[in-house]
């Protein structure tokens, strides 16, 4: 049997970007959360929980949008002039927040580390939105004449994607109080242990509705989630939310360290999960699939051989990462 690479390839970015939303995603919520603190000394922990890892997250970013023109050349022609201004500003933001990343260890006066915290923040919270405003745009559908990208300017500004804008600084800003429920202990841990259950609670509503938003105006979205034989392949999603909710919960309250984090984890998953329902097999919806937009058979395999080289050693170092740095971050763990 021929291997059906464009399936593959698909699979490959498509776990590239999952890991950059869950890595990079506590990453930007512990920026977003750092309103919720006060003091050099809480802010200092909430980074240092961070500090062996962030550059790593952002790796899989490169990967997916590495591999997205590499082996989907088409789809990455469209997209990209689509959603020019919220990508551009996207990856402003992150530059900015790396930049206030560094600097705010290496600032002496307080007054100069509250601009930097602040621009650790900001940056944080545009980057979060920028990305909101492309998957909405993304998920709304692309308008495509031929081979090409038709549509306007500001076809991604639309009230759909502010949604899932605010959506999604909220998820991140849950997956960052969860992270810091994790690796944090005393008056930190039990502060973002009472903000994640407001924050849970939005995540979901949102979810609710961003879904319910998604079958009333797509007619194809519609009828995969509730057509048969559809709707009973799609039907665990909905209750594994529910069912991760409900543990969530129990996490939360039996004051569980590391339960909260996956369970916010698994949220995500489950939403990515019905996005891949709800699209496929368009990699531009609604028009063109992954086979429409892939590259030349012998491109696809070129790449293929340095990636399974390439993306278990990622994985791996990744791993070990993580697994060096476990454990509780404390007022006494310094990162510079």
């Amino acid at each position: 049997m021929d291997l059906d690479l464009p399936l593959v390839w698909a699979g490959l970015i498509a776990a590239a970007v999952f890991l950059y939303v869950c890595m990079d995603g506590f990453d930007l919520g512990i920026g977003i959360m750092f309103p919720f603190v006060h003091g050099r000394g809480e802010r200092d922990v909430m980074v240092n929980s961070v500090a062996p890892v962030w550059d790593g997250n952002e790796t899989w970013l490169v990967l997916g949008g590495g591999g997205l023109l590499a082996v989907f050349p088409l789809a990455y022609a469209t997209i990209l002039p689509a959603l020019y201004m919220p990508l551009v500003l996207m990856l402003l933001a992150l530059i900015f927040r790396g930049v206030a990343f560094e600097m705010r260890f290496r600032m002496e006066t307080e007054r100069a580390r509250r601009f930097w915290d602040r621009s650790f923040s900001g940056g944080s919270i545009a980057a979060a939105l920028c990305q909101g405003l492309c998957l909405g745009a993304f998920v709304q559908g692309i308008r495509v004449e031929g081979r090409a990208y038709a549509g306007g300017w500001w076809d991604w500004l639309t009230p759909f994607s502010m949604a899932t804008s605010l959506a999604l600084v909220v998820g991140y800003g849950l997956l960052g109080a969860c992270w810091l429920i994790w690796k944090t202990e005393g008056e930190l841990q039990w502060r973002f242990r009472r903000l994640a259950g407001p924050l849970g609670l939005f995540t979901l509503g949102a979810i609710a509705a961003i879904s319910l938003a998604m079958v009333v105006l797509s007619e194809p979205f519609r009828t995969r989630w509730f057509s048969l034989p559809n709707m009973i392949y799609a039907a665990p999603v909905p209750l594994l939310v529910l069912a991760l909710a409900w543990r969530f919960r129990k996490a939360l309250h039996e004051e569980e360290d590391a339960a909260p984090f996956l369970c916010a984890l698994g949220f995500f998953f489950l939403s990515y999960v019905g996005l891949g329902i709800s699209m496929w097999p368009h990699i531009v919806p609604p028009a063109i699939t992954i086979w429409d937009a892939a590259a030349p058979p012998s491109t696809q395999l070129f790449l293929l051989v340095g990636a399974s080289v390439l993306v278990p050693l990622i994985l791996l170092y990744t791993g070990y990462v993580y697994w060096l740095f476990r454990g509780k971050v404390t007022a006494d763990t310094g990162y510079h």
